[in-house]
């Protein structure tokens, strides 16, 4: 899938970026644990890489699933009409390669249509003993993160303002520098992908995604960790 940037045509930039409401400190110090992130991305000696990248891909999915269904109904196909990042519209391209030109909602569904068929096939992500990990595995665990990440940006862009009423900011940013660490850890996003949000992944992830200041408290329903062992 490819992205495109698309300037406006009286070369003023849209509202939201002359103020990235998300970048301002009051609001990206606000963690719901103080956890380093970037010694718990690391793989742990007795577990198999793709075992690890299974379980942390499966539970991030669940995770980026339940952080755009609190925002949902404000990312209507009127309200959104592309799927936008910055100056970036993505474009969703089908099973025979043709482009899709799609509403944020539209693209997001299919996001998650497409990555939750994949993770619970066992072809791709087997969970019975005996069972091996097809060799386009890694490939396919960075497509996903792919769209991950799109997801995450389109939140950040589009709805921080609902997010911040939600009082989910907090559950935001932890998500949000759990996911780049661990992706970074293993290489599994493209530094040009992910380039339109560095401001916001310098500000979260420096301190190996460990927070600082107010936390946004417990999780209220949050997802729980999705344990992708194979049965033995």
């Amino acid at each position: 899938m490819r992205r495109k940037s698309k300037a406006k045509p009286n070369g003023k930039k849209p509202a939201a970026e002359e103020k990235k409401m998300y970048l301002e400190p009051e609001y990206t110090r606000s963690r719901i644990t103080d956890v380093g992130f970037k010694e718990l991305v690391v793989l742990p000696r007795e577990i198999d890489l793709n075992e690890w990248l299974a379980s942390n891909t499966t539970t991030f999915f669940h995770h980026v699933n339940l952080q755009y269904s609190t925002i949902s109904e404000f990312c209507t196909g009127e309200a959104c009409q592309t799927m936008a990042v910055c100056n970036t519209q993505y474009y969703w391209y089908d099973e025979r390669g043709k482009k899709v030109k799609c509403t944020a909602p539209q693209y997001v569904d299919f996001v998650m249509s497409s990555v939750q068929k994949l993770v619970t096939d066992e072809d791709v992500f087997p969970t019975k003993y005996g069972r091996e990990f097809p060799s386009s595995f890694e490939a396919l665990v960075k497509k996903i993160c792919k769209y991950l990440f799109h997801v995450l940006a389109h939140i950040y862009w589009s709805h921080f303002k609902e997010t911040l009423a939600l009082e989910l900011h907090g559950h935001l940013n932890t998500l949000y520098a759990h996911f780049i660490l661990f992706a970074r850890e293993f290489n599994l996003l493209d530094p040009k992908e992910t380039a339109v949000m560095d401001d916001l992944t310098e500000v979260l992830c420096s301190g190996g995604g460990r927070g600082g200041g107010g936390g946004a408290g417990a999780s209220g329903g949050g997802a729980g960790a999705q344990n992708h062992g194979k049965e033995r």
